[in-house]
């Protein structure tokens, strides 16, 4: 029996929180072995400032910003460089004001030769079949139908893709938005429900091997560049999918067959939320300390949700954010430990 794809999560994706000092610092991952990241997503924890993303395609010092439609920006005191095993932040309060608690989620990818395939050709890209993560810069032609190598060798069940040049929103792809997810978008940085749009993904499912653009809109305005950040589950370490609320302080009970380290949801039938959790900001049960990645808000707090050996338990019954009475949720979670390693051992809960 396979219980996991990745027996150490910790290779490929890692939570960490640390104290801005307002001054340049290097920021050391603490897992076990080295893991140089590729995706770096930044929130100050204590002030309302903006959540921001950093990735090492478009490269160091390129801020964009989750909670927005901005453009990307070169910043020298946000993220100045990617490490072997971290990276190192400048004097900006997004990233390190002084004496603020921070917190990085830190994806690792990492192959970025021998892409082929797709009529619009990658400009720069990284990409990691082992975890299920790509992340492909491309160029816009505005040509329907126009698609783009995501590099992962199977389907991948989200795509969140930005124009790096056009104030555009962050245009999701999830394979649980609706019963045809290439027909609707979701958008990360609104709270906006999921709307049937035919020119991000030309009403096109993506295959094994690309993904599929519209004739313009936010994913392929001619001349336009784009990042698309692709992902795959990986039994073990990684899932993308949904659940249904009950309006009730006992919610439902949600199986990812791992002890999640991060955990977003938002309600794809009705306007809400991104709501966003992990297990290194409170630490225990129930996880009361989220965010919102589509607002520029300090750490909020309340129960939330449990993070326990095999999955998560919704708890609270808000009738809109997390848990109303037969909402339609979609969830994207990543592991601390699987449940069960490939030797059968079982991980322990929270």
């Amino acid at each position: 029996m396979a219980y996991t794809a990745i027996d150490d999560p910790e290779l490929y994706f890692q939570v960490k929180t640390y104290t801005g000092t307002g001054s340049s610092q290097a920021i050391t991952l603490d897992g076990s072995e080295d893991m140089a990241p590729d995706l770096v997503w930044i929130k100050n924890r204590e002030s309302a400032r903006a959540p921001v993303l950093f990735d090492s395609v478009r490269g160091a010092e390129k801020r964009l910003v989750v909670s927005g439609a901005d453009t990307s920006s070169t910043d020298s005191n946000m993220l100045t460089a990617f490490g072997s095993d971290g990276f190192t932040v400048g004097s900006s309060n997004e990233v390190n004001e002084s004496s603020d608690g921070m917190v990085a989620w830190n994806w690792k990818a990492g192959t970025t030769s021998g892409l082929t395939g797709g009529t619009l050709t990658p400009t720069a890209y990284s990409i990691n079949t082992t975890s299920g993560f790509s992340a492909i810069a491309y160029t816009g032609n505005a040509s329907a139908g126009a698609t783009v190598p995501h590099g992962l060798g199977v389907v991948p069940e989200m795509m969140i893709v930005k124009s790096l040049n056009g104030a555009t929103d962050w245009n999701m792809y999830h394979q649980d938005t609706h019963s045809t997810p290439e027909d609707y978008i979701l958008v990360l940085n609104t709270s906006a429900i999921r709307a049937d749009n035919n020119t991000s993904w030309n009403d096109t499912a993506p295959t094994s091997t690309v993904f599929t653009v519209g004739g313009g809109g936010d994913t392929n305005v001619n001349t336009n560049t784009y990042i698309a950040y692709c992902f795959a589950s990986k039994q073990g370490y990684s899932k993308f999918g949904s659940y249904t609320g009950n309006g009730n302080t006992d919610g439902p009970f949600v199986y990812t067959g791992f002890r999640p380290a991060f955990v977003i949801f938002k309600k794809s039938d009705g306007a809400a939320d991104w709501e966003q959790v992990d297990d290194q900001r409170l630490g225990y049960n129930p996880d009361q300390n989220y965010f919102n990645c589509n607002e520029a808000f300090a750490e909020q707090t309340g129960d939330i949700i449990d993070l326990v050996s095999n999955g998560f338990k919704i708890r609270g019954d808000d009738s809109s954010g997390w848990n109303k009475d037969g909402g339609e949720y979609i969830y994207i979670a990543f592991a601390k430990a699987p449940f069960v390693n490939s030797n059968g051992v079982p991980c322990n809960a929270r």
